[in-house]
């Protein structure tokens, strides 16, 4: 096998992974990306690592500092902000195309998320995991509206998002109205109620946006 059909079957993979490190905070905002130090932490050639510093460049989870090299995003108050008003907006029209495509299988998918996210408000916050869950119930959401474009926008803005690293995510009485927020939207998607979806999915981030400000 070549190193570009090794780089190809590898790349999928090291991209999550390096993702996964990022939005955990392993990789903290700020920190170098650098390929041959990545690489030997994967146990990876540098080809594929190469390939999934640009694609989180391309999602903005990184940025390449001239001089410096490629670098974790920091995302600031102002940039959060920014990023939450164009999302919510988005989010919106997520959840209202979604409403009128999702199958049973999709709610019960939708529903066992929020089983778990209730489950896990009894723990003690964790960063990774909260912030996986998170993730997955709006991707989970967006993936359903069938719109390519929306898909691609989304992907990028709540991954932008999820780099913030204020208490904005951990602080255990937001994590418990996120929680009710959620439900708000699964049971109106449940409803097939796509104005009720877009109205709830907005207002949960605009409540993300009080939070922050209310800090």
């Amino acid at each position: 096998m070549t190193d570009d059909a090794g780089a190809a079957l590898l790349g999928p993979s090291v991209y999550r992974q390096l993702r996964q490190l990022v939005l955990s905070g392993e990789l903290e905002p700020g920190a170098p990306l650098s390929v041959p130090a990545l690489a030997s932490r994967l146990g990876v050639s540098r080809s594929p690592v190469r390939e999934a510093v640009q694609q989180l460049i391309y999602e903005g989870l990184a940025v390449n500092v001239p001089h410096a090299g490629a670098r974790v995003a920091v995302v600031d108050d102002a940039q959060i902000r920014n990023v939450l008003s164009v999302r919510a907006v988005l989010d919106g029209l997520a959840a209202a195309e979604a409403a009128a495509r999702l199958t049973e299988a999709d709610l019960e998918k939708l529903g066992a998320l929020l089983a778990v996210q209730e489950e896990n408000l009894r723990d003690i916050p964790d960063a990774a995991r909260d912030t996986e869950l998170d993730l997955e119930f709006h991707t989970s959401i967006r993936d359903c509206s069938g719109n390519h474009t929306l898909i691609g926008e989304l992907a990028r803005l709540e991954a932008q998002a999820h780099l913030y690293r204020g208490d904005l995510w951990t602080r255990n009485r937001n994590r418990h109205i996120a929680f009710r927020e959620h439900r708000r939207i699964f049971e109106a998607l449940e409803c097939g109620h796509a104005i009720d979806a877009r109205t709830a999915a907005e207002a949960h981030v605009h409540g993300l946006i009080t939070r922050l400000d209310r800090r």
